[in-house]
């Protein structure tokens, strides 16, 4: 799913997220004629975060789009650690719920690792719990939930370089459990060879020119400049930033990357723009990773994506 410009072949997001998404949707009415299983999605979101409130909103409106069971537990700002937790404990019990995801961040008096460690890893689908991470981190890809947003950008790479990425060299900017080092290990499971790069790095330009594959998840705006870039690259941009736009008008604002798209795009082979690249694939993965879970608790064949 890509479109040619004047450099880069520009990788298009909400296509490809629309292509998942159908392939979520045709395997969830299958599921159904067939184990009468529909996917169950619940989402729990803590306090009045404005942010929190549009992604969650999006999340259900995707989840009833792909025919699934669609929960959303809101809880006010004050709720305590203990109540989070027996709803959460709730929720794990419930078997027409297949994927459980808690959205953060949570008010500060609750403990974000206890909460994510409370999830079962089964119906874990944001790919947080320790047992999914080390799963991922061995290698054992399959049978992991991998986090959404690197699990999209894999997608995005695959469709431009294939499934097996050997010889090929991978730098990875940004170090987060989110997103650095999972993208990492799948990289490295697809055969890439694989550097993650960071603010402590020595020389970070240089390395990014040694990357095939570059990918840019550090949330510092346009960090990333074109003579970083190796000529015909695949670069995928996942940071989403907000920076003043006094050119719409006086405190109108517009979203970039990490990547200078401008100037990347004219030395890149493939790049995802910002908005509309790897942020659709996100929540297309969430989906997904969601009806995946419904589909192994029914003990049929895991549709690949």
């Amino acid at each position: 799913m890509a479109t040619e410009t004047s450099g880069a072949k520009v990788i298009d997001g909400k296509l490809l997220a629309e292509d998942v998404v159908a392939a979520v949707k045709a395997a969830t009415s299958d599921l159904l004629n067939t184990t009468g299983t529909k996917p169950g999605i619940a989402v729990v979101i803590v306090g009045e975060d404005p942010a929190s409130q549009v992604y969650v909103a999006s999340k259900g409106r995707k989840a009833r789009e792909c025919g699934f069971h669609s929960v959303q537990h809101t809880l006010t700002e004050d709720t305590s650690e203990a109540d989070l937790l027996d709803l959460i404990d709730s929720l794990n019990n419930d078997p027409a719920i297949h994927g459980i995801l808690v959205q953060l961040p949570l008010p500060k008096h609750i403990d974000e690792g206890r909460v994510i460690q409370t999830i079962v890893p089964d119906k874990d689908v944001d790919g947080f719990h320790y047992i999914n991470v080390g799963k991922l981190g061995t290698g054992a890809v399959d049978s992991a939930f991998v986090p959404c947003t690197p699990a999209g950008s894999m997608i995005m790479i695959e469709r431009q370089l294939g499934r097996d990425l050997s010889g090929l060299t991978a730098v990875v900017i940004g170090r987060s459990n989110i997103v650095g080092k999972p993208m990492a290990n799948l990289l490295l499971a697809a055969n890439a060879t694989v550097t993650v790069a960071h603010s402590r790095t020595k020389d970070l330009p240089a390395l990014a020119r040694t990357a095939d594959i570059l990918v840019a998840a550090v949330g510092r705006p346009q960090m990333v400049k074109g003579d970083w870039i190796k000529p015909g690259a695949t670069v995928i941009d996942v940071g989403i930033n907000r920076i003043d736009a006094p050119e719409k008008g006086e405190g109108k604002t517009r979203l970039v990357g990490d990547v200078d798209y401008a100037e990347a795009a004219k030395v890149a082979g493939a790049i995802t723009p910002v908005p509309g690249g790897v942020g659709p694939m996100t929540i297309a993965m969430l989906m997904a990773n969601t009806l995946v879970a419904a589909c192994r608790a029914a003990g049929v064949q895991i549709p690949k994506f």
